[in-house]
């Protein structure tokens, strides 16, 4: 029998999850096993609607080695393992004659822990372990909680948060997982035969595909302890957020309170001499931070710097100490001393890491209301770390709906490592962009619209202006609009406002609700509006008339006081280049990308983006922002657009009628 066609096994696989073929799945498809055979790498840029999870995995699944897949979000780790790749599967076995398993694998503190569950948590105050269930009153929600896992465990087959269904609280689920270094040990640990963790594991080492997270991509890259299977080609979805994610890995922090519980945790298990020193040593930590301005450290001050070395030798002498001191009345004292050992370990590596001094780190000090002040420790970039662990051995298919900005892919290459497109060279990973596009007409379902009348955006200003220009867009077009913030700051005020000028058009705000109960209610009633910041510009999907009209506040460019950016942005200067453009601009280009794809989901959406801030359209940058959008057709006309929304509205109000 001869092979199957790459385009057989596609139709198959479309066929089976009820869809339609697009062009540009079949020119993806076709790339991604062209780089898959020729173990070059490739970014492929997939508008919405493309069906880009079939067009790798059919190709993936076709070429017979393991597959690993990493996503940005739960949800398409979700929808690959319980819809895309059972039907994906199923429908490619008589042709490929064989069934191809998949797992999904994630972090350790992602599953539950049932020595934690059954034997207690140790405790910092109290004598060893004590038990969280009686600690907790029933009546209390985190009570409620733990009784809620406590049943659950007892039927679940994976142990995996999320599928806990309704979620639970971060102080809850704290006190029934571990993170991998307080992790016993499946050998040494009462419950390791019935590990969820080790489970998990064992069923990604037996599998063809393992889907995972960017996070844990970046922990396998970066730990150089591998926690994925060996595998021969790596997709990573979304790829637009892998640089951030990884940045959040690669990321330490200290603060008074972590440092405290590590004192705590480890004095019942060391000498007095010892646990002195240590106590000492974070004494001092916590004077100082109670002086730390927030900002950038671009030296580190003496003071400091002399704290960081005495926690550092501190914690050094207690992780000597810890295996030799044994306090009698410490029941499990395993479990008691590896959670000592993660905490302590834990702020001796960030503090040896800050003294060291990499010039590639970025060091700032950070004040919250509600916790004080931290410490903080980046790498100015990633690109390198990326570069040597995720490109070496393997052949590396990265896509997003925004991986183009400004044009071309080189911007995103940059960031991940990669030279220019074509560049030639020994040590070069070799690879290829391409755009498959969307099988959506932007051009005739969607308006850029942009305010070009409104005053230039001044920071924290009053923008009294823009909250006229939103008031009479949302009026024009019914409700139904999504409001895009560039700080939490900016939405609260314009709900609190708008919900007072226009209250006949509910307004949603996030962080009222959870996200999930925000974005159901959003879409259900087509009259309510929905406000937030980041998580909205890229998390939002609701098809259909509720959703006809997405509105940015300002072009969200980093803040200027942000340490991380500013430094990457400094160093591209230093370097030659042009450090606005190579990191305030490109973070502003991927997030509107993002935002202006929340407005066409379907091939019969019809609006407007509209953008209130003049730069869009009067700036040099601002052509490389819009053509980094999809191309809708422009206007800065506001009576134009008015017009348009309102027959938007009219045309779905009839709809909804009939």
């Amino acid at each position: 029998m001869t092979k199957p066609s790459l385009p057989e096994l596609l139709h198959a696989a479309v066929t089976a999850v009820g869809g339609t073929e697009r062009p540009g799945q079949v020119t993806m498809a076709e790339s991604v096993a062209e780089a898959i055979d020729g173990g070059s790498h490739l970014l492929v840029q997939a508008g919405t609607g493309t069906g880009k999870s079939l067009g790798y995995l059919v190709p993936a699944l076709a070429h017979g080695e393991r597959v690993v897949v990493a996503t940005a979000t739960l949800a398409l780790q979700r929808q690959l393992v319980e819809r895309d790749l059972p039907r994906t599967v199923e429908s490619l076995h008589p042709l490929l004659r064989r069934r191809p398993e998949f797992a999904m694998l994630k972090g350790r503190s992602n599953y539950l822990c049932l020595h934690r569950l059954h034997e207690g948590v140790p405790q910092d105050e109290e004598e060893g372990l004590f038990d969280q269930f009686e600690a907790a009153a029933p009546s209390s929600k985190l009570g409620q909680d733990l009784l809620r896992v406590r049943d659950w465990a007892d039927e679940t087959e994976t142990g995996d948060r999320d599928n806990l269904t309704p979620g639970i609280s971060d102080r809850a689920w704290a006190q029934v997982s571990v993170s991998s270094r307080e992790c016993l040990g499946a050998s040494k640990c009462a419950y390791g035969a019935e590990c969820f963790a080790e489970m998990a594991r064992e069923r990604a080492k037996l599998s063809d595909v393992v889907v995972t997270n960017h996070a844990l991509l970046a922990i396998d890259a970066i730990e150089g302890a591998p926690v994925l299977p060996q595998h021969e080609v790596l997709i990573v979805d979304e790829a637009h957020e892998l640089v951030s994610r990884v940045t959040g890995v690669a990321t330490g922090e200290l603060t008074p309170g972590q440092v405290n519980r590590a004192v705590r945790r480890a004095a019942k298990l060391v000498n007095e001499k010892a646990a002195d020193q240590l106590q000492t040593a974070s004494e001092g930590f916590e004077r100082l931070m109670e002086l730390a301005l927030p900002g950038r450290l671009e030296e580190i001050p003496e003071d400091l710097g002399y704290a960081l070395m005495a926690l550092r030798d501190a914690c050094r002498t207690v992780i000597s100490a810890i295996g030799t001191t044994r306090d009698k009345s410490v029941q499990d004292e395993d479990a008691v001393r590896k959670q000592a050992l993660a905490a302590v370990e834990n702020v001796h590596d960030v503090a040896e890491r800050i003294t060291n001094g990499s010039e590639w780190d970025v060091v700032w000090y950070e004040r919250h209301d509600r916790f004080g002040a931290s410490l903080r420790v980046a790498p100015m970039s990633v690109s390198g770390l990326l570069r040597e662990k995720l490109f070496a051995d393997r052949s590396v298919v990265l896509t997003s709906a925004t991986l183009k900005l400004g044009g071309d892919f080189n911007g995103v290459g940059a960031s991940l490592g990669l030279a220019p497109e074509g560049t030639e060279g020994d040590d070069l990973p070799k690879w290829k962009g391409i755009d498959v596009g969307s099988p959506f007409d932007y051009r005739k379902q969607g308006i850029l619209y942009v305010a070009k009348h409104l005053a230039r955006p001044a920071r924290d200003g009053d923008r009294a202006d823009m909250l006229d220009e939103l008031t009479e867009l949302i009026q024009a077009a019914g409700g139904r609009t999504l409001g895009l913030f560039s700080s939490m700051r900016g939405a609260q005020l314009a709900a609190e406002e708008l919900r007072s000028r226009i209250p006949e058009f509910p307004i949603l705000l996030q962080g009222e609700e959870t996200l999930g109960e925000l974005i159901k209610n959003f879409a259900a009633d087509p009259k309510t509006c929905l406000f937030g910041t980041l998580s909205l510009w890229q998390g939002v999907d609701v098809p259909g008339p509720s959703c006809q009209l997405v509105v940015m506040d300002k072009i969200p460019f980093p803040r200027p006081d942000d340490p991380l950016m500013s430094a990457r942005q400094k160093a591209v200067e230093d370097a030659g280049g042009n450090g606005f453009m190579a990191v305030a601009a490109t973070h502003a280009a991927l997030l509107m990308a993002q935002g202006a794809g929340r407005l066409v989901r379907a091939s019969g959406d019809r609006g407007v983006v509209a953008v209130l801030d003049q730069r869009l359209a009067t700036a040099r940058y601002g052509g490389y922002l819009k053509a980094s959008m999809p191309d809708f057709w422009f206007t800065a006309d506001r009576n134009q657009v008015r017009k348009s929304l309102a027959a938007i509205d009219a045309a779905a109000q009839q709809t909804e009628a009939g």
